[in-house]
């Protein structure tokens, strides 16, 4: 006579205390992407003010992402070993004094050194907030929807971001939009204090700064020279900064191998569950921010919107997002996350299809509007099970290791998708105005066309009337024919993330299977990582803090 095998036990159920405490995470998550998407309507009129060159340009707008992508497993590391809500607290701290720094800028230079600082401060929010969700909901769907939630107030964050600084700028000066962080992170501190238990590793281990050196030595020179390669071309420079780059790379490998305490442990990388949601999270946000950044502008520059009617054009593409990803946690329960993925990548090739015909006039704002709002449905998937399936890959007491390298690739890729993608539409862009400028337009106004579309905007408006709009026509058309370009590379992203996830990921089951089912029908070399949504097994319990 058999006996049945015990039933596994349950994870505890989240309480109220969860779900307020995760209401209050979500703030600071927002916040961190608001920033970013506040800055692209601010562009003009900041460019106008503080005057900075194409690169000074690009800069502000990376250096963010950047930063944030070079301290992300820094800081998630250090969280493990400090406190995570403790590190939530110094970043957001961090956060409030870069905000007042980037609002009062006097140059651009300035300007990107307060980018800088908002991009560490970033890195050290991100990784603690998910990292402390992972925690305060054990239960597999109580987990997956708080996720969900957690990525929509991420990403969200990107998509109304131009809708509130469309807002500010209608009645302020464009420094403005980066103090709608300070109220935001001042009322959300005691919040946290009060509702969100603090987590730490109880045996971390000594923290490797020569592991740190080397981590920041690897990354930052190799997106540097890709960054400068793709706006500018092949230099034995940005050659140098890559191989720098890689050199550092290999040695930092090297040495987690022999830590005891690793910053980052490698044998992670050994699971192709967290190998496979890394490159899909990377790929799918290069595919994403590859357009998203610049149908704000298309919408000023080309669309001629006041920066409100930008922004509310921008709304649909945030309701998107929010719908996509609440959606795919129901999906996820009955079908394997891979096909939930891959359903959202073919949609978006719609969308990236209406970015690529729009035209080059006010006729183009509903298209490439109607577009976003389809490839941020699309990709939403991507960043919901993503997330999901990096974070529970991991051994809990390795949860913000994990949830650091997760948002890293996320960050990563938003930072990439604008230094490639954004550097293809800069070649296209002066390339086209180089050919077609109007015969009479003074040198220095020829120059600051070609230089950015904003600088032709501005130098249009100093010309006769004729002159100005026939150089204003050449500037439009050439931003829309690297537009056009630029979803294209997007759309090429999209379908390369589409076989990785096919490739990698397909064998994971949907969330809502039954274990024991699960049990029967995957492979005994797999079961470890079959259902990685699904509480890791810890080799010890994190110590919990209230």
């Amino acid at each position: 006579m058999s006996t049945s095998p015990a039933a596994p036990e349950q994870a505890p159920r989240a309480g109220a205390r969860q779900w307020f405490g995760l209401w209050v995470l979500l703030f600071p998550v927002a916040l961190m992407t608001v920033d970013l998407g506040v800055l692209w309507l601010a562009t003009p009129s900041m460019t106008a003010d503080l005057q900075p060159s194409s690169s000074q340009l690009l800069w502000t707008t990376d250096i963010y992402g950047f930063m944030t992508c070079g301290f992300l497993i820094v800081m998630g590391t250090l969280g493990d070993r400090l406190g995570r809500r403790k590190l939530l607290v110094l970043g957001s701290l961090g956060v409030i004094a870069a905000s007042l720094l980037a609002a009062y800028s006097t140059g651009p230079e300035m300007l990107i050194v307060a980018r800088a600082l908002l991009g560490v401060a970033g890195a050290a929010v991100l990784p603690s907030t998910l990292s402390l969700i992972s925690h305060m909901f054990t239960d597999a769907k109580q987990r997956a929807t708080a996720i969900a939630m957690w990525v929509t107030a991420l990403s969200a964050g990107i998509a109304i971001g131009p809708v509130i600084g469309g807002v500010l700028l209608e009645h302020w000066w464009w420094g403005s939009v980066f103090l709608v962080g300070v109220p935001v992170m001042v009322l959300a501190l005691p919040a946290i204090l009060l509702l969100v238990p603090e987590y730490r590793d109880p045996n971390p281990g000594r923290f490797d700064l020569v592991s740190v050196a080397f981590f920041l030595l690897g990354i930052l020179p190799v997106v540097y020279g890709i960054k400068k390669f793709a706006e500018v071309g092949w230099s034995a420079t940005y050659l140098a900064a890559m191989a720098v780059g890689v050199v550092f790379s290999v040695l930092f490998v090297r040495r987690q191998r022999t830590l005891e305490a690793p910053l980052l442990d490698m044998r992670l990388f050994g699971d192709r569950v967290f190998t496979g949601a890394l490159l899909t999270l990377l790929l799918g946000m290069m595919a994403l921010n590859g357009v998203e950044y610049l149908v704000p502008p298309f919408l000023l520059v080309v669309g001629e919107l006041s920066p409100l009617a930008a922004g509310l054009w921008l709304l649909p593409s945030a309701i998107g997002l929010i719908v996509g990803s609440q959606l795919t946690p129901v999906l996820a329960r009955r079908i394997r996350p891979a096909f939930v993925i891959a359903g959202g990548t073919v949609i978006t090739l719609v969308g990236f299809w209406l970015t690529a015909v729009a035209p080059a006039d006010e006729s183009g704002v509903a298209p490439s509007a109607i577009g976003l709002t389809i490839i941020m449905f699309g990709v939403a998937p991507i960043s919901v099970l993503g997330t999901s399936l990096a974070v529970g890959a991991a051994p809990p007491e390795k949860a913000g290791a994990a949830a650091g390298a997760g948002q890293t690739a996320y960050d990563l890729g938003l930072a990439l998708g604008i230094a490639i993608t954004g550097s293809v539409a800069v070649a296209v862009y002066r390339n086209e105005v180089a050919d077609t400028v109007p015969a009479g337009v003074p040198a220095d106004a020829a120059e600051a066309a070609r230089d950015t579309v904003g600088g032709a905007t501005a130098a249009a408006e100093e010309l006769p009337g004729a002159l100005g709009d026939q150089l204003l026509t050449v500037a439009r058309d050439a931003f829309t024919t690297g537009f056009h370009g630029t979803a294209l590379v997007s759309a090429g992203f999209a379908l390369v993330a589409t076989v990785i996830v096919l490739t990698l990921l397909r064998h994971i089951p949907a969330i809502g299977s039954d274990a024991s089912q699960e049990s029967d029908t995957v492979p005994e070399e797999h079961s470890a990582v079959a259902s990685p949504i699904e509480e890791p097994t810890a080799l010890h319990k994190p110590e919990t803090v209230n």
